[in-house]
């Protein structure tokens, strides 16, 4: 136990004995600058130094525009456009099947293939009209509660309301 502590005691005498940092210049040894220090205080500026350092970086990386390139990062404007487009996309799927679809009921017209009967482009897409696949949209626990408050809160005005127009008759 004495050999650890003597070791403790050398290591604080190491990290906190003073030492002197002198700048001297070459040719004349004159001394401009001076300073002393501890190993211990050169570790403390060293530590918030770096960690400065990386604070400054991660901000000026999160809050400009440097973070687009960053590899996963996009664009803002580049997600909007991309939901855009998907839904051009899609809505122009929907209707060249149904242009197509047009299309064959008019040449199983042309070819004879078609029982005699009016034939009309909107009761043709009527019958065949390719709907959206439904989707399964159940509300969560927190979407139930949402809409429980905001309906209790207008019953609550609905009943300010009535209240109000009795006392004004």
């Amino acid at each position: 136990m004495s050999d650890k502590r003597i070791k403790k005691q050398l290591l604080k005498k190491k990290l906190f004995a003073k030492n002197r940092l002198i700048i001297l210049n070459e040719d004349t040894f004159e001394e401009t600058f001076s300073l002393k220090l501890t190993l211990m205080n050169v570790f403390v500026v060293a530590t918030i130094g770096a960690i400065l350092i990386i604070t400054v970086t991660t901000f000026i990386i999160a809050f400009t525009p440097l973070r687009e390139y960053i590899p996963g990062y996009t664009s803002t404007k580049l997600k909007k456009d991309a939901t855009e487009l998907a839904l051009k996309s899609d809505s122009l799927e929907f209707a060249i099947k149904k242009n197509e679809i047009y299309l064959q009921s008019i040449q199983k017209v042309l070819n004879g293939n078609l029982q005699y009967a009016k034939v009309n482009k909107d009761s043709i897409l009527a019958i065949s009209v390719d709907t959206l696949p439904d989707l399964q949209l159940t509300a969560t626990e927190s979407e139930l509660k949402l809409r429980k408050e905001v309906s209790d809160e207008e019953k609550k005005a609905k009943e300010k309301e009535k209240t109000s127009k009795k006392r004004n008759k």
